[in-house]
C-alpha cells in the first residue's frame, strides 16, 4: 500500500504518540538500542479488513491498553562478541553496587537471546523478569516502590518515589525499552518527513491477529534498513518489533510475545517482601556511597561525565556529538592505550571493534557494530549515530 506521506497528520499523530523527546540516533537511544531481538516465526498471515498506514499509526496512538501480561522473547544480533564480564566496565557499574541495580542488570540484554515474563496494571503496576535456566531476576514497580530482586545472589535493590502517583515514570527504575510498545513509541516519535510508512501485510502473533507497518528511512547513509512492527489488530497494541539493518541478513533488534493476556493480572503478582537473609540495597543509600567514591554527580542535563549534547543532522542519520572531560581516557580509547581504571577485557572488547580514521577533524578511532557506529576523536569528542562510518566521518568534519 502506498506510504502514509501526510505531513500534518502525520505530525498530529506523532505528537499524540510521543513518549520519549529524544531523536533515534542520539546516543541515549542508540545505547538503549543495543540492549535490545532474530525475527521470531509467525504462525499464519490472517485476512483482515484493509487498513492505510495512517490509519494503522492512529489506532496504535488510540490504544488504550493498561492490563495485560504475557511472554516476550527478545534477542539482539548486533555482530558482537559476548559482552560477558565487560559489560559492567563498558557502562560504568561499580564493583560495590548490588547485583539487583537494575541499571546495572539490564546490560546483560545487550546480546543473544532472553526470555522475559512481563505484567502490567496501568501506570502503578508493572512487573518484568527476566528468566535464566536456573535463576530469575524480576523488577517490580507497585505504586511508590520500586523493588529488583536477583534470585541467583539472593539480594535486592529497593528504590522509593514520593511523588505524586500521577508524577511517576511509567518505566520507573529502568530506561531501557524492552517491550515492542516502548519500542514503537521512540521510533514513531522520532520518525518525521525523512521516514516511509506502508503497510506490509499481516501476521498472527501469539495467537492474535495483526497488521504488519513497515518503516523505512528515506535518506542515505543510516544503518536502520527497515523497522516492521505487528500491530493488534483489535486492540492496536503492538505485539512485535523487528529491525533489520541495511547491511541485510538476520534481525539487529527482534522482541515479540510468544504469549500475551489482555486480562488484569492478579494483584498478587505485584507485591515483593525479601526474605530473611536477602541483603537489601536501598537506591538512595547507594547514591550516597557512590558519590562519596566518586564526587558530585554532573548537573541535571549532562550525561553523566560529559559535556552538553550537540545533535548534527536530522532524521535518521542524526549523530550526537558529545565532549568528555579530560581526565576520561579518551585519546587513550582513540590510541589504543587503555584508560586508566579500564578493565582489560573492557579495553581488548574495545580494541576489537577500533578502525583508524582521518579527515578535517584530525584522527580518532571508530568503534562499529551492525547498527551503531562510534566515533572518538584523539581530542576527546565523541560521534555517535546508526549511520555509517562515512555518515560519522562526515559529521565530524562538520562538527
Amino acid at each position: 500500500m502506498a506510504p502514509y506521506e501526510s505531513e500534518d497528520s502525520q505530525s498530529a499523530v506523532r505528537r499524540k504518540v510521543t513518549r520519549y523527546a529524544v531523536p533515534v540516533a542520539v546516543v541515549g537511544v542508540a545505547a538503549a538500542t543495543i540492549g535490545l531481538v532474530p525475527a521470531l516465526a509467525d504462525s499464519g498471515d490472517p485476512d483482515l479488513p484493509k487498513i492505510t498506514a495512517q490509519e494503522l499509526i492512529e489506532k496504535i496512538a488510540a490504544s488504550d491498553t493498561e492490563q495485560l501480561s504475557g511472554t516476550v522473547k527478545i534477542h539482539t544480533d548486533l555482530g558482537l562478541p559476548s559482552l560477558g564480564g565487560a559489560a559492567s566496565g563498558l557502562t560504568g557499574g561499580d564493583k560495590g553496587s548490588s547485583s539487583a541495580d537494575p541499571q546495572a542488570k539490564l546490560t546483560e540484554l545487550a546480546s543473544g537471546t532472553h526470555t522475559l515474563r512481563v505484567a502490567a496494571d496501568g501506570q502503578d503496576r508493572q512487573k518484568l523478569s527476566i528468566l535464566d535456566d536456573a535463576s530469575e531476576y524480576s523488577l517490580i514497580h507497585n505504586g511508590a516502590d520500586v523493588w529488583a530482586y536477583d534470585s541467583a545472589s539472593d539480594e535486592a535493590y529497593h528504590a522509593k518515589d514520593t511523588r505524586p502517583a500521577g508524577d511517576r515514570a511509567k518505566k520507573q527504575g529502568r530506561e531501557v525499552p524492552v517491550t515492542p510498545k516502548e519500542l514503537t513509541d521512540k521510533i514513531i516519535e522520532a520518525s518525521g518527513d525523512t521516514t516511509s510508512f506502508t503497510v506490509d501485510g499481516t501476521a498472527q502473533i501469539a495467537g492474535r491477529d495483526a497488521y504488519r507497518l513497515q518503516i523505512k528511512p528515506k535518506q542515505s547513509g543510516s544503518t536502520v534498513g527497515a523497522v516492521t512492527i505487528a500491530v493488534d489488530a483489535k486492540t492496536g497494541t503492538p505485539l512485535k518489533f523487528t529491525l533489520t539493518p541495511a547491511s541485510g541478513g538476520a534481525a539487529v533488534v527482534d522482541a515479540g510475545f510468544t504469549k500475551v493476556d489482555f486480562g488484569r493480572p492478579a494483584a498478587s503478582t505485584f507485591d515483593f517482601k525479601p526474605s530473611k537473609g536477602t541483603k537489601v540495597t536501598e537506591a538512595d543509600e547507594q547514591a550516597a556511597r557512590d558519590r562519596q567514591g566518586h564526587g558530585a554527580r554532573p548537573d541535571a542535563g549532562q550525561a553523566d561525565g560529559v559535556d552538553g549534547l550537540n545533535v548534527i543532522g536530522k532524521g535518521w542519520t542524526s549523530v550526537a556529538e558529545l565532549k568528555l572531560p579530560g581526565d576520561s581516557g579518551a585519546a587513550g580509547l582513540a590510541s589504543g592505550s587503555a584508560p586508566g581504571g579500564m578493565p582489560a577485557d573492557a579495553q581488548k572488547f574495545l580494541d576489537s571493534l577500533g578502525d583508524k580514521v582521518t579527515g578535517k577533524f584530525g584522527s580518532g578511532t571508530v568503534y562499529s557494530t551492525r547498527l551503531v557506529n562510534v566515533l572518538i576523536t584523539e581530542d576527546g569528542k565523541v560521534y555517535a549515530g546508526a549511520v555509517t562510518k562515512d555518515a560519522l566521518v562526515k559529521a565530524a568534519d562538520a562538527g
